[in-house]
Formats: C-alpha cells, structure tokens, sequence
C-alpha cells in the first residue's frame, strides 16, 4: 500500500484527489495539508511513501518546503501536482528533488499512474508538459519557432488551454470573467496568464495580444 499525504492549499481540490483515489485499492491518502509548514509538521507523526504536492501555497510554497522535506525526510518521494506548466517551473522542482511533475488537468489515471511510478523510485513527467517541451526543442534545433504551412506560428510552446485563455483576453475580458466563462477559479486564469506571459516574454497585455496577432495566435 502506498501511502500518500496531499499538500494544496484549496480543499476541494484535496477532497476531490482523496475521492479519486479512493478507489484505488494500492493507494492510501493517510493526511492533507494546506501549506508546506502544515506538510512538514505532519510528517513528522505520519509517514508517507509520496507527497503530492502543489507549488502555490501560501505561508510555504512548494519551491521553499522541497529543500526542508529532502533534508528532513530524504525517503519520501514527492510528485508535483500544479498548474504551473512552464519549463522554468518544472525545471526548478525537479532540481529540488521532486521526482514527478503532473498537471491538475490530466486525467486521473495519469495521476494515478504518477503516484505508482514515483513511488516506486522512477522518474515521471506529465504527457503535456513532455510534448510541449519536445515541440519547444524542435523549434529551437529548427532554428525557430515552429511555424505553419502560411508562416503563422503554431502555438505549440502555449498550452490548449493558455490559448483559449489568450483569446478571451484578447476580447477583452477580466480574469473573472474568463473564469466564468471557462468554469474554473480566477487564480487558476491568474496562473494561466503568468505563464502565457512568461512564454511570450510580453511586457503587458497591449504588447501580449500584438505579438499574439503576429504570430498567428489568434485573429
């Protein structure tokens, strides 16, 4: 049985990861905890073969609890659970010592297959994050980005979901706005836009939807 502690600071979120994986007959959610202070603490008193764990947290995030938990808890395994997708970030927890790297919208059974792979001492990368860092590697060793049949560029280094997000900027819509319309929490846009903005280097919004139209982004 593989033990497992949740470290996210939304409780539905947690709640819902427990209920999932309830049905996992090798799986085991023995404690939650909100923060990565609240992580440390409890695991102390329960132990736990993997940490699932976000990077946005407050009182301590993700990248200041791995060097703590690595020095304290060497064993444990920890397997990112995030909607941070760029390669900085990944980037960053990995040489912390995460051993895996799994977006909040991929499927369960990726997660679940996550748990296992990282439990039993493997390395894991998310199949979005694999792709979207394989595309980024081939336009570079093309000299660029990559580019469509008309010259447009095709986005790959942007996520589905970021350029969904990207043209409802463009439209002009707040971050709750687009909230709204896309049936998630304004943090998660508010993420969504830092990342899109991290990838395209756009010093504001104005600049943003320029370069987007440029590159054949959006319309």
């Amino acid at each position: 049985m593989t033990r497992i502690l949740l470290a996210d600071d939304h409780t539905i979120l947690r709640d819902g990861i427990r209920a999932l994986l309830s049905a996992a007959d090798d799986l085991e959610v023995v404690g939650e905890a909100s923060n990565g202070a609240e992580l440390l603490d409890m695991l102390e008193a329960t132990p736990a073969d993997v940490v699932l764990m976000d990077v946005q947290m407050p009182v301590l995030d993700g990248f200041a609890t791995m060097p703590e938990l690595r020095r304290r808890f060497p064993e444990v395994r920890v397997l990112v659970l995030t909607m941070l997708d760029h390669e900085n970030y990944v980037a960053r927890m990995l040489e912390a010592g995460a051993l895996g790297y799994v977006l909040k919208n991929a499927a369960i059974t990726e997660i679940t297959y996550a748990i296992r792979t990282v439990a039993a001492g493997n390395p894991f990368l998310c199949t979005e994050i694999g792709l979207s860092m394989l595309y980024k590697t081939v336009a570079q060793s093309s000299g660029g980005m990559l580019t469509t049949e008309n010259g447009g560029h095709t986005g790959a280094d942007l996520t589905a979901r970021e350029l969904e997000v990207l043209k409802l900027i463009a439209e002009g819509l707040t971050n709750g706005e687009i909230a709204d319309k896309l049936f998630t929490s304004k943090r998660t846009i508010e993420t969504h836009r830092q990342n899109i903005i991290a990838k395209t280097q756009a010093k504001n919004t104005a600049a943003l939807i320029k370069l987007a139209v440029s590159r054949g982004l959006i319309s």
